[in-house]
Order: structure tokens, then C-alpha cells, then sequence
């Protein structure tokens, strides 16, 4: 329960940031926007050239390839297919990471004693670009290689490659602030991360999933709206229901960022940002 009340601490000081520049917003909505044409432009070559016919025929025959082939080596078919979704992962990651970079940047701006623009953030996300790219491939890379593992694996290589994916989440939890901020490549950042992460061990990942766990609760309204709207076949209610799940995910999504920036500014500088309680940051830093 201290726990989640240091979280919640923080979660309220990252609201007052927000409430100060909500176009700070426009970053996750931005990202969101983006994702889904990235997505859209893979999946519409993709559902054009597929004979439909045929893997119809081969999905009721049973005969529907996987990743490897029999020997565990990957055919032409299945390496051209790793491929393109190492290229959508590289995509789907660079929006990812570029606009996180604009928001956290603005953040920072702002827990400075600034008074940031949307045209800010872009700006400082713009002139990380290299930087940027770089950790999407390196993001990129390992997320395939989870994917491999997991999908190559039984129950108990599912299950490593779970935890894997935690322990991959931690140990990149400060990567992108210390990308904009600091203006490190991504292997540096990486291992700054990774150092910090001795001290954060824990009250990362109780942070993390606190957040996640107030957003859940928040999220009931919309459920409940969701559940009526069925029942009644109201598409109202519905509407209401998706617009107020977008509200939440928007405001989860500027608030991490918020955190992430907050968290990163107290443990380079070693005093709170303006706003946030330096005992809550101090547990966030002080236990693994």
C-alpha cells in the first residue's frame, strides 16, 4: 500500500504537469495516429498479394508452415517474412520512441521552469533523429528475437522469454530521456539505464504496474458505458465508451512520459522536480 501510495504521489504531480501544457496530448495521440498507418501500410501489400484460396485450402489441409521449418532452419518464405517484421517493428518502434522523445522532452522543459510548445518537442525529437532511429532498430532487434524465443519455445521457454521481455523493459526504462535529454547515442544510453537501474530495481516495475493499475480502475466507467451499449444496442453509449477509453490511454500514455522524465531529472540533479514529493521520488530510487 506505501507502495501505491508513492505511486499515486507521483501520478497526481505528473497530472499537474499535464494539466499545465495538455497539449502535451497531442504526443501519444500523434503516436497512436502514426502506428496505425504504419500498420495500415505493411498489412495492405500484404492482404493484396495473399491467395486467399489457396490458404484457405492449406489452413483446413493442416499444412499451414511456421516460422521454422522441420530441421528448425528458416526457408526463403519464412526468412523474407522475418524480415518484414523486422522492418515493421523497426516503424512501429521509431514512432514509438520519436514522439515519446517530444513529450518527455517538453516535460523536461516545463520541470525546468519553461513554458514548452508542441513545435518544442518535435524540434528536440527532430534533432535526435539519428539517435532515435538507432534505438528503434536496437528496440527492434530484440523485441524479434523475444518474438523468436517465444514462438520457437515450449511453455517454459514462453515463460523465459517473458521475463526477458521484464527484465529488457527495466533495464530500457530511462533510455529515451537520456537520449533527448542528454544527447547520448543509444548504446551509451543503454548502459546509463542499465547503471541507474541498480538503484531502481523494483520501484520501476511497482511504479509501472501501480500506473497501469489506476488506469484499470478509471477504465470502468467506460467499460460499464461499453457494456450498456451493447445491451441496449445504443451506438451512443458505444461512442461514448471508445472516446472515453482513447481519454484514458492519451492520458496514461503523457503521464509514463511525464514520470519517466521526472524520474530521470531527480536522479541526474538529485533534487525533485518542482511539484513532485522528493520522499516519493527517493523511494522510487532507494529500494531493489
Amino acid at each position: 500500500m506505501g507502495k501505491f501510495s508513492r505511486t499515486f504521489s507521483l501520478m497526481r504531480a505528473s497530472w499537474e504537469v499535464l494539466k499545465q501544457d495538455k497539449e502535451l496530448l497531442v504526443f501519444p495521440l500523434l503516436s497512436a495516429l502514426g502506428c496505425m498507418l504504419v500498420l495500415a501500410s505493411f498489412a495492405a501489400p500484404i492482404l493484396a498479394l495473399t491467395d486467399w484460396q489457396a490458404a484457405g485450402e492449406s489452413m483446413a489441409a493442416g499444412t499451414v508452415e511456421t516460422l521454422s521449418g522441420s530441421d528448425g532452419t528458416l526457408s526463403s518464405e519464412q526468412a523474407l517474412h522475418m524480415l518484414g517484421l523486422f522492418l515493421f517493428y523497426c516503424c512501429n518502434y521509431f514512432v514509438i520512441i520519436f514522439f515519446n522523445a517530444g513529450l518527455i522532452a517538453c516535460a523536461e522543459i516545463r520541470m525546468e521552469g519553461g513554458d514548452p510548445t508542441v513545435a518544442d518537442g518535435l524540434r528536440a525529437a527532430w534533432a535526435r533523429l539519428p539517435a532515435i532511429l538507432g534505438w528503434a532498430v536496437v528496440a527492434a532487434t530484440v523485441g524479434l528475437v523475444l518474438r523468436m524465443i517465444e514462438e520457437r519455445s515450449n511453455l517454459v521457454g514462453k515463460i523465459v522469454a517473458g521475463l526477458l521481455g521484464v527484465a529488457w523493459s527495466l533495464t530500457s526504462f530511462l533510455v529515451v530521456p537520456i537520449l533527448v535529454i542528454e544527447n547520448e547515442g543509444p548504446m551509451s544510453a543503454l548502459k546509463r539505464s542499465a547503471s541507474m537501474l541498480k538503484k531502481t530495481w523494483g520501484e520501476q516495475l511497482i511504479g509501472n504496474f501501480s500506473f497501469g493499475l489506476i488506469f484499470l480502475l478509471l477504465a470502468l466507467p467506460g467499460i460499464l458505458f461499453l457494456v450498456l451499449g451493447f445491451a441496449a444496442q445504443s451506438a451512443a453509449l458505444i461512442v461514448v465508451a471508445v472516446i472515453y477509453f482513447t481519454v484514458i490511454a492519451l492520458a496514461q500514455s503523457a503521464l509514463q512520459g511525464i514520470f519517466q522524465a521526472a524520474l530521470y531529472l531527480y536522479m541526474r540533479d538529485g533534487k525533485a522536480p518542482e511539484g513532485f514529493d522528493t520522499s516519493a521520488l527517493q523511494a522510487s530510487i532507494g529500494h531493489r
